[in-house]
């Protein structure tokens, strides 16, 4: 006969009085949303959803161990996250709890004009870019109302390389329409400081625009610690 391991019921693996557990972690979500769990017990209780019949917690606690954070933990591509054990199942609900606050988070700046939507942009860019291990520049295109006219990577890895590409985004903002452009790229390091390469792009994409009257209205930079404004630092 099979040994039962101890605190588990017969037939199951998930531990003794784990459904009671769940069902204060639950109500406690309930109650006081989001912040009334710790980052683990949100990580815990996603888990459970595709690991109904298992005690999620130690899981959890690894995961964010191992990915520093719940922002890394649901920004990881699906092979780092296969390169921890976890089944498709378990990679879908993570996947589908950072579409889910995107989705939120793009709610607040749909069919408004971004300069007057700027703390909800930034947290919006944060959230997207911020716990990409490569670095990405992407360009928000914008109509006479600031209204955005397309949000496009432009290309991934290093500034150091991005001013040949000055070229091609003014070249894109004619292409679209667009009147204003605002640059975004994030920093895998964590840090949004800019660096000197950032400080030089943002200087000649401002002069290429000003040619093809297209206006830079800033240069955002996102890591895990912040963001930071380069028009907001006096570098525009």
């Amino acid at each position: 006969m099979p040994s039962v391991q101890p605190n588990l019921l017969p037939g199951d693996n998930k531990p003794a009085g784990s459904d009671g557990h769940r069902a204060r972690l639950r109500q406690r979500l309930l109650d006081g949303g989001g912040d009334a769990l710790l980052d683990h017990e949100l990580v815990e209780y996603l888990l459970t959803l595709a690991i109904p019949r298992r005690d999620t917690k130690p899981l959890a606690k690894r995961l964010i161990s191992s990915f520093g954070g719940v922002g890394p933990l649901l920004s990881a591509s699906p092979d780092a996250l296969r390169r921890e054990g976890l089944t498709d199942g378990v990679i879908g609900a993570l996947a589908i709890a950072r579409a889910t606050a995107l989705r939120l988070l793009e709610t607040r700046i749909e069919g408004r004009p971004l300069i007057a939507s700027w703390d909800a942009l930034g947290d919006y860019l944060q959230a997207t870019m911020a716990h990409d291990p490569v670095e990405e520049v992407r360009v928000l295109f914008l109509n006479a109302k600031n209204l955005l006219l397309a949000n496009e990577a432009m290309w991934r890895g290093s500034v150091d390389e991005a001013s040949v590409h000055v070229r091609e985004v003014i070249s894109r903002a004619i292409a679209l329409g667009a009147t204003a452009i605002i640059i975004v790229h994030n920093h895998p390091s964590g840090d949004p400081t800019p660096s000197q390469a950032d400080i030089r792009l943002t200087r000649d994409l401002v002069d290429a625009g000003r040619h093809m009257k297209v206006t830079v209205h800033d240069h955002v930079i996102v890591g895990a610690t912040g963001r930071t404004s380069l028009r907001a630092q006096g570098l525009i």
